[in-house]
């Protein structure tokens, strides 16, 4: 029983495939045996085909003698190969020019050069191929490359290359891919390299100041970053503490960017990426532990409060200026400032100095984290840099100010950022400003937090409720205030006369 066949396309020369609508195939043209007569055919070889999409007809010429002065029979494969069909002839320029994209992709298979192929895709796009059986038999194919940035006789070149390769018995296929994954491993030994494909993903994910450590990185270890981590030395670390030192850079700071760089280097060895870390040798330049804290005097704290209300004072007769500058001209007004607050800078600031929460803590902290019936305030362990969730309690100035402020904060977070509504991550421009204003040198916003330790411990309070407080993972680091306590050393040398 014959099936029913449709005219798919036809071949005007080799130059390529040309749709035609379809319609149904002369009876004379299908044999019991599927194959089409090119004299029926005429001038232009048919390709028929089941609407079944089953199989691929196949003999149809050039051109008809009648045509031209010889009559050639193109092979057609009959096998679906890559969703399209193959055809054979030899691959030349002039052919890959001529070549004309069909709705499903389709190869032209060399008939000089075995395995050697051009896939035309919908596109319109050419690629060439060498296609081979490995040792074991199995079928695969190595891209050699496209066209027209690869020519047909250069490919035809590689292609000869590859086919001695196969012929003394190599797998290219294989040879590439275990190149690729050299070239791959390569880039993960690199300093720069295993930042940018592993460090990075792994930073931003787990740490809550990923993005600032990747800017740390490359701001200060760039210069290492083309070499294999198992060669960077204690020597390239030596050389760039010393050039740190001559632009007057604080030891403390040095040791913390030193630090970062370890941290790298162990999540290699973590990884299985370097046997050993080649900085473990390197010990921390000595810093005075005991050092002057840096904190508000009263007078200073008198005039930061008073800079943020001239502020907030400022901003408010300017939105008035600007409504009546409008007015006149007959532009749109602004909505008047009728809020407690202007914008975010003085209720953050005030509670930092009531809280001693760290930059961090406070652009990370939700409204779900106040709670206002208990009065007080969580850290989230996610969030806190020793990892531990701790709760502080709200006094009177910071549940206050957080009352009023959650009437104009909508949002997720407390302190939203004014652009994106999203978690705010720099109040750099703000910061500066307003220190400007209140005449502090010299005072950045990690000291509102020592201001507040500095406060208890001068009130007199314990040294283990302000390491809770503070969320400092040892006593050590609080004992740095210990200094500012009034009594401890004054009735100690009293001692000696009494």
């Amino acid at each position: 029983m014959r099936k029913e066949t449709s005219i798919a396309c036809y071949v005007k020369t080799w130059s390529g495939w040309r749709e035609l609508n379809s319609r149904p195939l002369p009876p004379e043209c299908v044999s019991n045996h599927f194959f089409c007569n090119p004299q029926t055919l005429g001038l232009y070889g048919l390709i028929a085909f089941s609407r079944l999409k089953t199989l691929y007809i196949g003999l149809f010429s050039y051109f008809s003698e009648v045509a031209c002065s010889q009559s050639r029979y193109m092979e057609v494969f009959t096998n679906w190969t890559y969703s399209g069909l193959k055809l054979k002839a030899r691959i030349t320029a002039p052919h890959i020019k001529s070549l004309e994209p069909s709705e499903k992709p389709y190869e032209l298979v060399d008939d000089e050069l075995k395995g050697f192929l051009a896939r035309v895709q919908p596109s319109g796009k050419v690629t060439y191929y060498y296609s081979y059986r490995s040792m074991d038999g199995t079928r695969k194919r190595v891209r050699i490359g496209a066209h027209p940035g690869l020519t047909a006789p250069a490919a035809r070149k590689a292609a000869e290359k590859i086919a001695a390769q196969v012929g003394l018995g190599g797998d290219p296929h294989l040879e590439k891919k275990q190149s690729r994954a050299r070239r791959q491993k390569a880039k993960h030994e690199t300093l720069g390299g295993f930042i940018d494909l592993k460090y990075k993903d792994w930073a931003l994910s787990h740490q809550t100041r990923g993005g600032e450590t990747l800017m740390l990185l490359k701001g200060n270890f760039e210069f290492l970053f083309h070499k294999k981590l198992a060669d960077i030395s204690a020597w390239d670390i030596q050389k760039w503490r010393t050039e740190k030192d001559k632009q007057g850079l604080a030891a403390s700071t040095v040791n913390r960017r030193v630090t970062t760089l370890k941290a790298v280097l162990n999540k290699a060895v973590e990884w299985d990426v370097i046997p050993a870390n080649p900085l473990n040798k390197i010990k921390p330049l000595k810093i005075d532990k005991k050092s002057r804290v840096r904190f508000l005097s009263k007078d200073e704290e008198k005039a930061l409060r008073q800079a943020l209300d001239d502020r907030e004072a400022d901003i408010r007769r300017g939105r008035m200026s600007g409504n009546a500058w409008r007015e006149v001209r007959g532009y749109k007004t602004l909505p008047s400032i009728d809020s407690v607050f202007t914008d975010y800078l003085k209720p953050m600031v005030l509670l930092t100095l009531n809280t001693g929460l760290r930059r961090g803590e406070v652009f990370n902290l939700k409204w779900s984290d106040v709670d206002f019936s208990h009065k007080q305030l969580t850290v989230e362990g996610t969030t806190a840099k020793s990892g531990q969730t701790r709760h502080i309690p709200l006094n009177k100035e910071a549940l206050a100010l957080l009352v009023n402020w959650k009437l104009q904060s909508k949002g997720l977070f407390v302190f939203p950022s004014p652009v994106t509504s999203g978690r705010l991550n720099n109040i750099k421009s703000a910061w500066e400003a307003l220190r400007a204003r209140a005449g502090i040198p010299g005072f950045w916003f990690h000291d509102l937090r020592h201001t507040f330790a500095s406060k208890l411990v001068m009130a007199g309070q314990d040294l283990y409720v302000i390491k809770e407080l503070l969320g400092h993972s040892t006593i050590q680091m609080t004992e740095r205030y210990a200094h500012l306590s009034p009594d401890h050393k004054a009735s100690a040398v009293e001692f000696l006369v009494s």
